[in-house]
């Protein structure tokens, strides 16, 4: 038996008389069922042009659309080369029009800016869909 002190910070501090490897284990055993329950937020990335045509867009727009219902985040990103950093207002609005045909199952997180010659927009599921709910509690 050991004289363990529990409560540092408390005036007076508190100490136990008790096991300090038991003591050890039980406090990382509950740091680790914390952090098992902590969930991961992952950022996928579409990257387009502005002279992305609409049918390839789709392609992109499926892609966001999947991965927002399994929960994560798509940050949207258009990158322009040479002449095109003259037309920003093409980008804008392939980033509005994307946002509008995602707006049933999210939200628009961080709204179109520039950066250099990149303009992203960074969306967010609006609620995690019942498919994740049901694959997060198979797994538990």
């Amino acid at each position: 038996m050991d004289l363990v002190e529990v409560a540092p910070g408390a005036a007076p501090p508190v100490c136990r008389v008790m096991d300090y490897g038991k003591f050890l284990y039980e406090r990382t055993k509950k740091e680790r069922e914390a952090r098992k329950a902590q969930t991961k937020v992952e950022v996928k990335e579409i990257r387009l042009r502005p002279k992305t045509n609409e049918h390839h867009r789709g392609f992109k727009t499926r892609d966001a659309r999947r991965w927002l219902e399994d929960g994560m985040k798509v940050k949207v990103t258009i990158r322009f080369r040479g002449r095109e950093i003259t037309y920003p207002e093409l980008a804008l609005e392939d980033l509005k029009e994307i946002a509008e045909e995602l707006s049933d199952i999210s939200t628009v997180e961080q709204f179109p800016s520039m950066e250099g010659r990149v303009m992203t927009m960074l969306l967010s599921p609006t609620k995690v869909s019942s498919k994740k709910k049901a694959e997060a509690t198979q797994q538990s």
